[in-house]
Parts: structure tokens; sequence; C-alpha cells
């Protein structure tokens, strides 16, 4: 890949990704009575609660591995206690990047999960993932370190809530944009964790290439341009041609044989305005259309392996009002893995 040759396309292609990644803030502070007794085997721990509604915590949770505070937004099922014999199902979503899209309150604030999930015998996760951390333990020139993201969900807060919030081991997950890639990533690396996994318009193949256009690893770049401007975009997983392999390693879609077994859901729009956009006729958006070819290729790969999968590809842009129809279309499904 010619990064220089990718770089004027940036500015239109990939306006509305950097405008929405500079807005990125943390939403809540620590607060409430800490319960620092409930850690994981590293000592992350949870140092403040916050109960803004009936069914709604917010934790932050000191976390090594993110040398800071991670932020976690829980959804709580109707007879949830603390205290409670029982255990419950765990449905995770994944937030992208962006203002419109980022955070631990990104999928709470743009779409009806709390409605949705009112009567649902699960308990919801919702984690923040950074800015642009794509959910991903960063290879940084090979020495590791922070932020380690895929470390802080996976080990630190599911350890945490399963031995402090009465999480199970049934568990689903789904993601919009970033999530997506998040999503079908975890659930390749870490068989056996989910059963189920959605994407929503995600870069599902971060190795596909579009020497004359905007591709994943533009999106990469300019994440980090944008949220880290003090780090190279390289620290993520390496160069895409020098590090190859690292990137293999994290790809969905080069991990797509290890999704057997897991109920699989793809989709995402072409990019063209369709009926949630309020200016139709407008030019096309060629995030979506870059996470609509992807996703293609991604749902292709599946099939030729002769692993299931259910798509939903669709006119439209890269835009909340079709993830949360996406959402409330997959939902049933996801749940009905889990419960």
């Amino acid at each position: 890949m010619t990064r220089g040759v990718n770089m004027g396309l940036r500015g239109f292609a990939g306006v509305g990704f950097v405008l929405g990644v500079a807005g990125l803030t943390a939403s809540i502070a620590a607060g409430g009575a800490a319960r620092s007794s409930v850690l994981a085997d590293d000592g992350a721990a949870v140092v403040g609660e916050r109960r803004p509604r009936r069914r709604v915590l917010d934790l932050a949770i000191r976390s090594p591995v993110l040398a800071g505070t991670g932020r976690a937004r829980l959804l709580l099922p109707p007879a949830w206690s603390r205290d409670a014999a029982r255990r419950w199902p765990v449905l995770w979503l994944l937030h992208g990047a962006g203002p419109r899209r980022a955070g631990h309150t990104a999928w709470s604030d743009h779409t009806d999960i709390e409605e949705l999930t009112e009567d649902a015998d699960v308990i919801v996760v919702m984690p923040d993932g950074g800015p642009c951390g794509s959910y991903t333990d960063w290879w940084n020139r090979g020495g590791g370190g922070t932020p380690q993201w895929e470390t802080f969900h996976l080990r630190e807060l599911r350890q945490i809530l399963e031995r402090g919030y009465r999480a199970g081991p049934d568990r689903a997950v789904a993601g919009n944009a970033m999530g997506g890639l998040g999503a079908l990533s975890y659930a390749a690396r870490h068989r056996g964790l989910f059963r189920a996994a959605a994407s929503f318009s995600g870069p599902v193949h971060t190795l596909h290439r579009e020497p004359w256009g905007l591709d994943v690893a533009d999106l990469v770049e300019l994440g980090v341009a944008v949220g880290a401007p003090s780090l190279d975009w390289t620290d993520v997983w390496g160069d895409p041609v020098e590090q190859r392999v690292v990137w293999r390693q994290h790809n969905p879609y080069d991990l797509a044989d290890r999704l057997a077994g897991v109920r699989v859901h793809v989709s995402a729009g072409d990019g063209t305005p369709g009926p949630y956009d309020p200016r139709p006729g407008t030019g096309p958006d060629a995030l979506e259309a870059l996470v609509h070819t992807v996703s293609l290729e991604f749902a292709g790969k599946l099939r030729k392996l002769g692993l299931p999968v259910s798509t939903h590809f669709y006119r439209g842009t890269h835009s909340w009002p079709y993830w949360r129809r996406e959402l409330r279309a997959v939902l049933p499904a996801l749940l009905a893995e889990i419960t």
C-alpha cells in the first residue's frame, strides 16, 4: 500500500471519520461507592459506580492495561441483584469512533437499547473502547504495552462482571463501525467465548486493498492521527505490509474459519443516501461504501467455508439511524442464542 497516494483522498472520503473522532470525550466521573473488592487477576478494580437511571449502572475501572481509568455502562435485567443466587447471560455492544458513535454511552444515547431490553433477562455491557482503539492490544513496534483494549474487555472487565455483577458464561457481541470489527475479531480470536456476533457497518477485512481510494488501513491512520496525535498509526498493528502477519492475526476475514459454531450476522449500507438521510441526492458516503465492499467479501468468505451467515445489505450511509434499525432487527436472534 502506498500511503502517500491515499493522502489526497482522505480529506474527501475520510472527513466525517476525522470530525467524528475529534470530538470524543469521556462522559462520566467516578462516583458513588467504590467497589475495590471486585478485582480482576491483574488488580484491575471498580473504583466508582453511578446509577443515572433505574436499570443503568456506569462503572469506572482502574486498569493497569490502560494506564488509567476505563468505563463501562451496564443495563441490568429486571430481577438483577448483586447478591442473587443466579447468573445472567451477557450481550456486549461495542461502539465505533467519533462523538456520534463512540464511548460507553453511545448505544444508550443513539438507540432504544434500554427500551428494547426492558424485559430481557440479560445484562447488556457497553464498554468504552477508546477513540480509535481498534479493539486490540496495540502492537507498539513489537514492544506491547498500553493501551490493551482487548485485554481490558475480555479479561479485566469480563472477570469483574463475573465476580461482582452476576454475569454468566453465555455471551453474544455486536458493534457498529469500529465496534463491528471488534465484535467479529473478538469472537474469532477467542473461540467459544461468544455464541453470536454481529457487525453493523464494520471494516471486517482490514487488509482489503484500494490503491487509489480509501481503505481500512487509511481509517486506522486517520483515527490515530486525530484520536492520539502524539502516536504513530503503525503502533496499532504495525505496517500492513511489513507486519502483515500481525494484521492477519486481528483481521476477521483471515480468521473467518474460527467462527465455526458462532451465529454471525453482517450488515452495511452501500453509501448512497437512503431513507434515513436528511438530504437525498447528496454525494455518496465513501466510508460506508468501503465497509459495504469488505462486508460483502467477508460474508462471501464465510459461505465459501461452508459457514452460515445472515446478511442485510441496503441503501444507506454510515450513521446511527441505520444501526438503530439493524439492532432492532437482529437483537431477537442474538438474545435467542444466549437465553
